[in-house]
């Protein structure tokens, strides 16, 4: 019989991906995935950059590459991290990775040993916890508001907790929940951090996908001491496909990242790499994602609009400023995942929201995705999770 290494005990299938196998099916509205819209790929800008780089440097893109990555590329994400994200950096503070997904598996590789406490959003994002496992971690839910991570629970947990390595976080239209962490939150989060110096990994796959209200500074742009990772990717502006992630953080962080990323696949696709510069010198980005905001703020106007129509009063959601997704609280006696099987009957889907607890026991929440459906097919699909949500009213 084959002996596994214990870890593989860790890592369960996920419901989310056993859900989204149900919901591939085309007569299902889906609301489950967390995908950028297909139909808003720039297909035929990435055909001539595909293009313009095998007629120009074909051999160069089908070599090997260095581990750090193409440097014109990364010297057009320094540029882009400075007008974003406040960041002031420069290559040699940046890694290409397979997406930002790789960016987490790394993290957990680099800062923690097996028994090793993780703080993290209480809920937070499941591929992120998934990655965190592998290395045996203990997880410690940190409280949240419509402000962000409360930092006053923050400090009381580093006041009182031993072996913290690692604490990780979205502040920018989080997954799940598609809040935003306020100026003022940031600052106090800084300044514990600064106290206690963990090592912070800031995920930012949404940043740019902005709708309404004012831009704030990445916790990367606050950082004085070095400790925050900056975690960034071109698969929510760009296309996922592509691969194309990075890391940005202290040089003698990124050489820890350096060696792990040698280790796991020598370097990220050159071919890609070479796609996505030529791209960006021969489009606007920025204005592609100036077309992505408008139909995705359309989109999420239109779920709103129709949950705050149809949903019973006892249901809350949130109210995202950008991103992909809403966050919905039942009441608590009744299952995400139950009434997700009676959704899906009506042929339509969301996620559930228990599995983004890592700890558990909170199965009263589920998520929704409105970037990936026509406005008519979102109007149809919250109106029959209405259906559902008000049959199972006590």
């Amino acid at each position: 019989m084959v002996q596994y290494a214990n870890r593989m005990d860790l890592l369960k299938g996920s419901e989310i991906r056993e859900l989204l196998a149900l919901t591939s099916k085309p007569d299902i509205i889906s609301f489950a995935g967390g995908m950028p819209a297909p139909e808003l790929f720039p297909c035929e800008g990435v055909k001539q950059a595909c293009i313009k780089v095998m007629d120009e440097v074909g051999q160069v893109a089908l070599q090997y590459t260095s581990t750090e990555g193409l440097p014109s590329l990364r010297e057009k994400l320094v540029a882009r991290m400075k007008a974003k994200n406040n960041i002031d950096t420069d290559i040699d503070h940046v890694l290409i990775t397979s997406g930002s997904q790789q960016g987490l598996d790394f993290s957990a590789r680099i800062f923690l040993n097996p028994g090793d406490v993780v703080l993290l959003e209480s809920p937070s994002y499941l591929g992120a916890v998934n990655a965190f496992k592998a290395c045996e971690p203990k997880f410690i839910e940190v409280p949240t508001d419509d402000d962000g991570m409360i930092t006053e629970e923050l400090e009381k947990i580093l006041a009182t907790t031993e072996n913290v390595k690692m604490i990780y976080v979205i502040p920018d239209f989080q997954n799940p929940t598609g809040k935003t962490w306020s100026l003022e939150r940031r600052h106090k989060f800084m300044d514990i951090i600064n106290k206690y110096e963990i090592p912070v990994i800031e995920d930012n796959p949404y940043g740019e996908l902005r709708f309404e209200g004012e831009n704030m500074p990445s916790l990367k742009s606050l950082d004085t001491k070095e400790l925050v990772v900056f975690l960034g990717t071109c698969s929510k502006i760009l296309a996922p496909g592509l691969r194309i992630g990075w890391i940005c953080a202290s040089k003698e962080n990124l050489v820890k990242y350096n060696f792990i990323k040698q280790g796991a696949d020598l370097q990220s696709s050159t071919i890609d790499q070479l796609i996505a510069d030529r791209f960006l010198d021969m489009y606007d980005l920025d204005e592609h994602v100036e077309k992505i905001k408008d139909v995705y703020r359309k989109r999420r106007d239109v779920m709103l609009k129709t949950m705050e129509e149809t949903f019973p009063k006892e249901v809350k959601f949130t109210h995202p400023e950008g991103g992909l997704f809403t966050w919905c609280v039942l009441p608590e006696y009744m299952d995400a995942k139950v009434l997700a099987q009676q959704c899906l009957e009506k042929k339509v889907a969301y996620v559930p929201g228990g599995s983004f607890f890592p700890n558990g026991g909170k199965e009263n929440h589920f998520r929704l995705n409105y970037s990936c459906m026509p406005e008519d097919k979102i109007k149809e699909g919250i109106t029959r999770i209405a259906e559902v949500l008000k049959a199972n009213l006590k």
